[in-house]
């Protein structure tokens, strides 16, 4: 979806103004051989003029092109863009259109500087929960405003959806208002339009804020590593996941000791952590036996015991049985069930 030679457009557009001014246009959108934009203050200063003399001269020039002949000629450059941003859904995050529109900085400066001209485009600037984004409908863009907080509101701070669910989810909360628009591509660019709502690397999505969106260390990059894997994994297996997955250098023994810290993880085998949130108890065996004891009412068989235990713990059978052995801590009753002291 490349928007063709935008530089043509510019170039005729930048012709019809006085030196001064044009040169005033070319620094501020980055449109010269520097792609840099330059402020009102240092334009200013090379001028000897006032930054707010220099957003005037900016803002007369805009509005000279527009009212030039050359810009009436140019209207195919307009409806082009106007349909690209239909098709992107109608509303969209300003770095997301100008990287879908340009391949490189110096062409998104020029569709900038056209969307900047084009009465057809608003422009809505970042706030707390948007990001800078253009719209050619006003209307659509309030309702995409709304869906986005209504989201935003009903997510918890560690929840994680797939990709697939965050869609469904905008989907049924959009109705049939959204009817044009409503395919995944579309939803996943509405959704990129927020600063509070994210996704990880694992494409899944949640709150900006969770640390399961915007991981903060060793200990979150191996929480997602464990949970994308879905089983149990060795510290050093996790260790490599992380530089895999995140390109972090993760240290084996760093990483076994930020494990051993955190209870988000629990140790159920030499090296193997899981997560706590998956059921697993923590502490060593015989905790684990007291914990399975506890839930079933006070008394199981050796058997029933061993099967529960090595569903929680990656362990080998006789260590469970050794550990029923011991009068500390465990007896038998009548009928040979085994029961915590």
């Amino acid at each position: 979806m490349i928007i063709t030679r935008p530089n043509k457009a510019t170039n005729k557009f930048l012709a019809v103004l006085p030196e001064r001014s044009a040169d005033v246009i070319i620094r501020r959108f980055g449109l010269g051989d520097d792609s840099k934009r330059v402020t009102l203050e240092a334009i200013g200063r090379d001028y000897g003029i006032t930054r707010e003399r220099v957003r005037q001269i900016e803002n007369n020039a805009i509005k000279n092109i527009k009212k030039s002949e050359t810009f009436n000629k140019e209207e195919k450059i307009f409806e082009e863009l106007k349909s690209a941003i239909d098709v992107l859904g109608g509303i969209v995050a300003e770095m997301d259109l100008l990287k879908t529109l340009a391949k490189n900085e110096k062409e998104q400066n020029q569709i900038h500087f056209l969307l900047t001209l084009g009465d057809a485009f608003t422009k809505e600037k970042e706030n707390n929960n948007f990001k800078t984004r253009w719209h050619i409908d006003r209307d659509l863009s309030n309702q995409i405003h709304i869906l986005l907080d209504e989201i935003h509101n009903q997510l918890n701070e560690n929840d994680l959806y797939p990709e697939e669910d965050i869609i469904a989810l905008f989907v049924d909360r959009a109705g049939n208002i959204l009817a044009k628009y409503k395919n995944p591509e579309t939803v996943k660019k509405w959704l990129s339009i927020s600063k509070v709502i994210g996704k990880n690397h694992f494409n899944e999505w949640g709150l900006s804020s969770s640390n399961n969106i915007n991981a903060k260390g060793i200990r979150d990059y191996a929480y997602l590593s464990i949970r994308q894997h879905g089983s149990p994994m060795h510290f050093t297996e996790v260790a490599k996941s992380i530089e895999n997955n995140f390109g972090k250098k993760a240290h084996i023994a760093t990483c076994h000791n930020e494990l051993i810290k955190d209870p988000r993880f629990v140790l159920v085998g030499r090296g193997l952590y899981a997560l706590s949130e998956w059921g697993y108890t923590g502490g060593v065996v015989r905790d684990v036996i007291k914990s399975i004891l506890e839930k079933e009412g006070g008394a199981l068989t050796r058997e029933d015991i061993v099967d529960k235990v090595l569903r929680e713990r990656y362990i080998k059978e006789n260590t469970v049985v050794v550990n029923l052995q011991d009068p500390r801590h465990f007896k038998r009753d009548t009928k040979g069930r085994y029961l915590a002291v």
